[in-house]
């Protein structure tokens, strides 16, 4: 039985994708890390509490699947405050998020980080 779990798990892993723009903060990469860890000796790997996995599965899937997006269909595509969902990735892409991050340092803190770093013609002097 954990032999057909975990070749579900894995199946789901290949279907599931990855998202390039959320750089190390990607569910995708996240539940392919988990399976490993949970799976470590593959299709011999003793499952504690099989209901809890295969409930687990069952949630990924309804994830996966966008499950209740489609049963509870919204009227419209964007949020209270008129965003919509291409804006919104958008915004939580890894790369906006270091230039957000570049931007709450103050004008003395990027000054002194652009400058501090040695130069190696500095190193030969």
């Amino acid at each position: 039985m954990a032999a057909s779990r975990y070749r579900r798990f894995l199946r789901l892993c290949e279907e599931w994708p990855v998202e390039e723009t959320k750089q190390q903060r990607d569910l995708g990469s996240f539940l392919r890390q988990k399976v490993a860890q949970a799976f470590r000796e593959g299709e011999n790997t003793p499952i504690p509490d099989p209901e809890a996995c295969d409930q687990m599965y069952e949630s990924l899937v309804k994830i996966h699947t966008n499950f209740y997006k489609n049963k509870y269909p919204r009227l419209k595509d964007t949020t209270f405050t008129g965003v919509t969902v291409e804006d919104c990735r958008t915004i939580l892409a890894t790369d906006i998020l270091r230039q957000m991050e570049d931007r709450k340092k103050g004008t003395w803190k990027r000054l002194r980080e652009k400058f501090s770093a040695k130069k190696p013609e500095e190193d030969l002097k």
